[in-house]
């Protein structure tokens, strides 16, 4: 405690805090890079590199002593095996498989949509290979909506004129396709562009010269801009090798319209098409982001979208060959920069100020976005606790020790604890000015103690906070901060590992689990797991985030009437951010404010006795409650990932 004390108490003035604080901060990174160095300079000794057999092996008992942990047995290490055989069945429903056979080919030629639309498909052209230019173009002229153009400006040199040769022979067999030579090859942006001035249909699609669409792509896209009005739409996509797109490497299922991980990574990308109203006044590609233009794009026009819809099915087929960006970024570096200048870009116009925008371990052209702190809010750490004085300990400690930010107040909201110890230790935390303690005195409530414990604070944002948690990253209540504090966000929630720093919390999905009510993704993964396509890196909007480390701007926790006292122990805090969706506010995962969450120690296992005949109660309750968004399904978790599992194990396809 005299630590602590000291931390409180010794520092006179804002400047020497800051001052301290700017310390610990510089003291960290130069420990962090003094080890990087180290790393470095062991990494190019000839010891290291003869020992690299030996170090195989002892990596490979190491993994394979983690996966026993994390999956807890020789039989948790069956399941996991279990459930790559059921996604390796499931992949293969996803190619060929589900191209439509002869009577849905039939069935979706002959639809009549009440709505006349004609896509105009833009290929700019640029010596490409005669296979994958005859690929392309036949799996437009395959398709079951017959309402398109294929638009064609060739930037293709003297060495490569049969691309221009096969083209003229496909304009002439078909009037729907049109072609141009160009003088010159303009680049992507510019030849795009070119293929625009020539397109006549009132809605537009960007298709890329080597890749393959599904044969129902357009047919799939009539049907939500009939039934749902969208005018920008996107779908999933895969890329594959080889001559069949069954040779699929990567499958890409994304979630709906979600603003948050667009900024971090261009996930739409393909096959977007839109309306030809939403580019009224505006560029369709802009020639300073030449390897990001469709980032650009994108983020341009679906900020103008009035209905953004995904198409949850894997209709975009996207080439991996050896000088493709599928195949290797770094076959276009250029392009990390210019999506870093796109996302920038359109920062600026959003109006935000003194961001920084850096690549993250996942992959170059995802990003991590430090947004600036508005002011110095208050931030009121809500904190529920009932004896357990070695948990909260750990808790306060972690905070007062580690935070970099200041302006905080800490409220615990006592609750029927019974030992001498606690009660001592309650009396040392009032000598702290920013720590009171307070009373609940009716049973336990972990809605109710928390919304009293509100009542009592202060602070302008509010931050409820388990007593089993522990803080790891010094800027914790910034990173949550920078969310909370836009217009469009109610909850912010981070990163929590349990203590062999395997993943307790990254977001939560409603539906997820054998209670179909609500569950944790990326569950029990190591903390170097990159996530699926690279989603433990990057903040991201969720439906849900925990309580365990929850901020929230009090106005809008006001706002929704707190937490819901009838859910007494279990599902609060799904309930609350769905409230907070439910007012149109966005709820942010963020992975760089990380803690350990010591998970129920506090209150025990819910599954057994009478926890699990409560927690069976409030299941149905929510249930309920939020039937019409169970039904609809979490438009974070695309509908083609398992809801008995956590870790985004693929089902077979389903078509109509």
């Amino acid at each position: 405690m005299e630590d602590q004390n000291y931390y409180i108490n010794e520092y006179k003035s804002e400047k020497e805090r800051t001052e301290a604080l700017q310390a610990k901060i510089a003291a960290a990174r130069n420990e962090m890079n003094a080890t990087a160095d180290r790393l470095e300079r062991i990494k190019g000794s000839g010891l290291w590199k003869a020992s690299k057999p030996a170090r195989d092996v002892i990596h490979f008992l190491q993994r394979t002593k983690q996966r026993l942990g994390a999956y807890g047995s020789i039989r948790g290490i069956l399941r996991k095996v279990d459930s790559k055989m059921q996604e390796r069945a499931a992949r293969s429903s996803h190619g060929t498989k589900s191209f439509p056979d002869a009577a849905r080919r039939k069935k979706e030629e002959e639809t009549r949509f009440d709505r006349d639309i004609v896509f105009s498909i833009l290929v700019p052209l640029y010596n490409t290979p005669k296979k994958f230019l005859i690929d392309m173009i036949e799996s437009v002229r395959s398709q079951t909506y017959a309402g398109w153009e294929l638009c064609l400006a060739d930037g293709s040199d003297a060495e490569h004129a049969y691309v221009g040769e096969l083209c003229g022979q496909y304009a002439a067999e078909d009037k729907r396709i049109l072609y141009k030579k160009l003088e010159s090859n303009e680049g992507i942006s510019g030849n795009t562009n070119e293929c625009y001035r020539m397109a006549t249909g009132n809605f537009i699609a960007l298709f890329d010269h080597d890749d393959i669409l599904h044969p129902s792509v357009l047919y799939e896209y009539m049907k939500v801009i009939c039934e749902q009005d969208a005018d920008y739409i996107y779908c999933d996509e895969t890329t594959f090798k080889g001559n069949s797109v069954d040779n699929m490497i990567t499958l890409h299922f994304k979630p709906d319209f979600a603003p948050d991980n667009l900024l971090a990574n261009n996930y739409i990308c393909h096959f977007s098409a839109f309306s030809r109203d939403l580019l009224e006044g505006m560029e369709l590609f802009r020639t300073e982001f030449d390897g990001s233009q469709d980032h650009d794009m994108i983020l341009r026009l679906t900020a103008r979208a009035k209905h953004v819809v995904h198409v949850p099915k894997l209709m975009y087929y996207w080439r991996s060959h050896k000088a493709s960006v599928a195949k290797n970024i770094n076959a276009k570096s250029y392009a990390i920069d210019a999506a870093k200048g796109a996302v920038a870009d359109h920062l600026r116009t959003l109006g935000y100020e003194n961001f920084e925008i850096t690549s993250t371990r996942a992959f170059e052209t995802i990003f991590r976005i430090r947004y600036e702190i508005q002011g110095d809010p208050k931030v009121s750490i809500v904190i529920p606790n009932k004896d357990h004085i070695e948990d909260l300990k750990r808790c306060i400690s972690s905070i007062l020790e580690k935070s970099t930010y200041d302006n905080y107040e800490i409220v615990i909201v006592e609750n029927n604890s019974v030992t001498d110890e606690i009660f001592e230790y309650y009396e040392e935390l009032k000598t702290h000015p920013n720590i009171r303690v307070v009373t609940w005195e009716g049973e336990f409530n972990y809605s109710a103690v928390c919304n009293m414990g509100v009542r009592e604070s202060t602070g302008e944002y509010i931050l409820l906070l388990n007593n089993d948690t522990e803080v790891i990253t010094l800027d914790w209540i910034e990173e949550l901060l920078m969310y909370a504090q836009r217009a469009d966000v109610a909850c912010a929630g981070a990163k929590l590992y349990y203590p062999d720093m395997t993943i307790q919390h990254a977001g939560v999905v409603i539906g997820l689990g054998a209670h179909r009510t609500a569950g944790h993704t990326h569950y029990m993964m190591p903390v170097t797991n990159l996530g699926y396509m690279g989603r433990l890196c990057y903040a991201q909007d969720v439906t849900a985030v925990t309580g365990a480390c929850l901020m929230v701007l009090r106005a809008i926790y006001d706002e929704v009437g707190g937490l819901d006292e009838s859910f007494r122990v279990s599902l609060n805090d799904v309930d609350f951010c769905l409230k907070c969706r439910g007012k149109g506010y966005l709820n942010v995962f963020t992975p760089f404010a990380e803690l350990y969450h010591y998970e129920s120690v506090s209150r025990g296992s819910d599954m057994t006795g009478a926890s699990a005949e409560r927690y069976n109660e409030e299941s149905e309750r929510f249930r309920e409650k939020w039937v019409a968004e169970l039904a609809a399904g979490d438009p974070y978790y695309n509908p083609n990932f398992s809801l008995d599992r956590s870790d985004y194990c693929i089902v077979p396809a389903k078509w109509e």
